[in-house]
Order: C-alpha cells, then structure tokens, then sequence
C-alpha cells in the first residue's frame, strides 16, 4: 500500500465521547475566556471584534499579548512576531502527531489542526506513546475547548466584572497541573526521565535570560533533542520514541 494513502478514519462516535471527555476542563476556560472578554472591551475592541477574534484566532496567550499592543495604531509586524513566538510550540505538537496525521486525507488533517491546543495535544501524544492513536480527541476535544474559549468571551463582553481575575482564584494552575498529570501518566524509562530533565532546565534558563515566551520552544526543542539522538533498542532494532517528550515540559 502507498503510505502517502489516507487510512485513518475518524469514527464520529468517539468524537463526540472526546468531546465530553474534555468537557470538565474546558470549564476553566471559560473563565479565562471570560478575563479576555474584559480586556478586550477596556482595550477599546468592540464586543463584535472582541468575540471574532475568539472565533477565528483561538489562542488565549497570543490574544492577551495582542491586546497589550492595542492602540489607535497598530504596529502589524511587532504584532505578527509576538504572536508567532508565543504560539510556535504549535510547530513541534504537530510534528509530534505527524505519524497520525499523515494518515488522514489533506482536508481532515489541517481542519482538525484548526483546534488544536495544549489539552488535546497532551491527551493524543500519551496514547500515542502507548500505542494507540486517537486523533479523536484533537477534533471533539479542541471543538469543547473552542466553544469554551467563546463562550467566556462572551461572558467577559457582557458580564465582565463577575470575574476579573481568575489567577486569584488559583485557576490559571488548572491547565498546568492537567499536564503534569497527562506527563507522568505517560511511559517512563532513563530516556524519557533525562528529556524531562534537559527540557526543564533549558526552560528555566531560557525564562530567565531569553525573550517572553521563547522558554517554552527552548524547552522543547532541548528535551526533542535528547530524543532524537538517545534511541531506544527494541527486539535488535534501535528506535527512538515519539520525541515530544521534550515538549511537555
């Protein structure tokens, strides 16, 4: 068979149980949504212009830093440049799903791409790591993920002041401690521990002397290193695991 032929068919059933399988998660963001919405209006963004840009850009980070450069002039280019540091993690959670990907026609492929986040990623990388592939939870997770995300942004819009600062109530913690917990359910051996190890203190070096938000690609891009040149042998063969170790620290 040509490996470049689609052969993964995405099962609408388990879409939907991935949808309400994130579900619970998705509830904190809601109130982060809700922050956003708050911001966006007292940065001068219209509700219409607040809630599309929810809709069609989905990255909370990047939102909040694009709203710290609002003004009456907008620099375009300082602008693009933010967002793409802060959100080119991206670049390595999709290679990281690649042996998946590939198996799907084009369309599917990049469609899901559309609502893939930190959550879902973490969730497809730790089956994936354990043998089964799930790229379910990517559109049905993302898709409970994004209305979430819309949905506290309508909130903040029209109803902002019943939460405007949900750090004080120790949520912006929730998504970090889902991925620790969706790390240390994964496979463990020297290889993966010493990863883990070289991507957190390259992390830590990075945030301290390198550019916002660049610690998180240094982290990365360190622990994919260890990967990629430690393989594993298996049955004779020497193999290396899916590398996005690295990139859960």
């Amino acid at each position: 068979m040509n490996p470049s032929t689609p052969t993964y068919q995405l099962q609408p059933g388990k879409v939907r149980a991935e949808f309400f399988r994130l579900l619970p998660i998705s509830l904190f963001v809601v109130a982060f949504g809700a922050a956003f919405g708050l911001a966006a209006v007292q940065a001068g963004l219209t509700p219409s212009q607040s809630i599309l840009m929810s809709t069609t850009v989905f990255a909370g980070a990047s939102q909040f830093a694009a709203l710290d450069m609002w003004g009456t002039q907008v620099s375009v280019l300082p602008l693009i440049a933010v967002v793409f540091a802060i959100n080119s993690r991206h670049l390595l959670m999709g290679a990281s799903l690649y042996p998946m990907l590939r198996e799907l026609p084009a369309g599917q492929r990049y469609g899901i791409l559309l609502v893939l986040t930190d959550a879902n990623w973490a969730v497809a990388a730790q089956e994936y790591q354990s043998g089964r592939r799930n790229l379910e939870v990517i559109l049905g997770g993302g898709l409970v993920l994004w209305l979430a995300w819309l949905a506290g942004t309508l909130l903040g819009v029209y109803f902002g002041g019943l939460l405007q600062d949900p750090k004080a109530l120790g949520l912006d913690m929730v998504l970090g401690c889902f991925l620790l917990a969706m790390a240390l359910g994964g496979k463990k051996s020297p290889r993966v521990l010493v990863a883990w190890t070289v991507a957190a203190i390259a992390s830590m070096f990075a945030y301290r002397w390198l550019p916002p938000n660049t610690h998180v690609v240094v982290g990365a891009l360190a622990g994919g290193a260890v990967g990629y040149f430690w393989l594993d042998e298996v049955n004779g063969e020497v193999k290396g695991e899916a590398s996005e170790e690295g990139s859960r620290a």
